[in-house]
């Protein structure tokens, strides 16, 4: 294996810089998935808390939100997980891409193969994350509809 030059070596950073910045962005879209996921799990504290001692028309109300925040709990895990797998495979490219430039492998399939999967999970992280948000709205219209019912009846 010879020594690679500086000047060798730029256009592979040049490369890998696309991956890098990919991780980047997956990591502003992990940040805003962990807030999503941390404000399903108080909400659901909170109305554990809120249906203690409280009249028996009151807790099934709220009991009958709790199923709908574990659903839209595990959609958000499910999204997380996609986009962790996503910036994984592309450090992993990053890498793959120096490996193959420092020994020379001609070999694209590889890298390929890996940017295609992390794009695939990336994806799949978006697909699941629009789906936890139409639960979301799916919830709140169940709220909505609650508390105009409760209106009507009092």
């Amino acid at each position: 294996m010879d020594s690679m030059s500086v000047a060798e070596l730029i256009p592979i950073l040049q490369t890998a810089i696309g991956p890098a910045l990919l991780i980047s962005g997956v990591g502003l879209l992990l940040l805003a998935m962990t807030n999503r996921l941390g404000r399903i799990v108080d909400r659901a504290r909170t109305l554990v808390d809120q249906m203690e001692g409280a009249p028996v028309a009151f807790r099934m109300r709220k009991a009958a939100q709790l199923p709908i925040l574990w659903r839209r709990a595990a959609q958000i895990r499910r999204a997380i997980a996609y986009a962790l797998v996503s910036a994984l495979l592309a450090a992993t490219l990053v890498v793959a891409l120096f490996l193959s430039a420092l020994f020379q492998i001609g070999d694209s399939r590889l890298i390929s193969g890996l940017f295609i999967l992390c794009m695939g999970m990336l994806i799949a992280s978006l697909l699941a994350f629009l789906r936890e948000i139409n639960q979301s709205l799916t919830a709140l219209k169940f709220e909505i509809e609650q508390g105009r019912h409760e209106r009507r009846e009092s």
